[in-house]
């Protein structure tokens, strides 16, 4: 995975933030369809803040749970105006009291924003850590799998290590079929030595 960044397109820490409370549950394709009228109209935490949820709702009705995520980058905006002067934090802590904003969010923002060694684990990292033999079945939840990632990959290369997780499940490393006579760490995989569990 040359290219190991995130395929969510945006221009500010702020954009990014709210692109990646739209992705829960959702494509990064269809985010990116949706975010530029978006980033147009409120490009700021102060003008998203002055929009009520049912406005925000009407750029945003094609994701997943769009009454949910409005009502979360309503809330949001406000909070990153009124408590953090408009400015996305990079701690985890302050990260996590935004609303709409948990554990996996935050870890994208300090890895992609703050290039912190933080791992975020969503359903390709979760699946793939394990099928490649990355973390043992025992790490059966996301953050038992993040601390785990995280206490073995260089810290260095964790902001890296979290996009070419996320991109081999994505692209090469799929639920249902696994490309597997097209992978570059096939020599290494837990899957070919008769490891695997599903």
């Amino acid at each position: 995975m040359p290219e190991a960044k995130t395929e969510l397109h945006y221009s500010t820490p702020f954009e990014l933030l709210v692109a990646v409370i739209l992705s829960a549950q959702c494509t990064d394709k269809r985010i990116n369809q949706v975010t530029p009228r978006l980033f147009h109209d409120y490009p700021t935490a102060e003008a998203m803040a002055a929009a009520t949820p049912e406005v925000l709702y009407e750029y945003i009705r094609s994701v997943s749970y769009p009454n949910n995520k409005a009502k979360h980058l309503s809330e949001m905006a406000k909070m990153l105006q009124t408590e953090y002067q408009g400015v996305v934090p990079s701690d985890l802590k302050e990260l996590t009291k935004l609303p709409g904003v948990g554990r996996k969010t935050a870890n994208v923002i300090q890895s992609v924003v703050f290039q912190k060694a933080a791992m975020a684990v969503d359903t390709h990292v979760l699946r793939v850590s394990h099928r490649i033999g990355l973390v043992p079945d025992s790490c059966k939840t996301p953050l038992s799998v993040e601390r785990m990632l995280t206490k073995y990959f260089p810290k260095e290369i964790i902001p890296l290590a979290h996009h070419w997780l996320i991109l081999h499940g994505r692209y090469v490393c799929t639920a249902r079929s696994p490309k597997c006579e097209q992978c570059g760490i096939l020599h290494i995989c837990a899957r070919k030595f008769g490891d695997f569990k599903k």
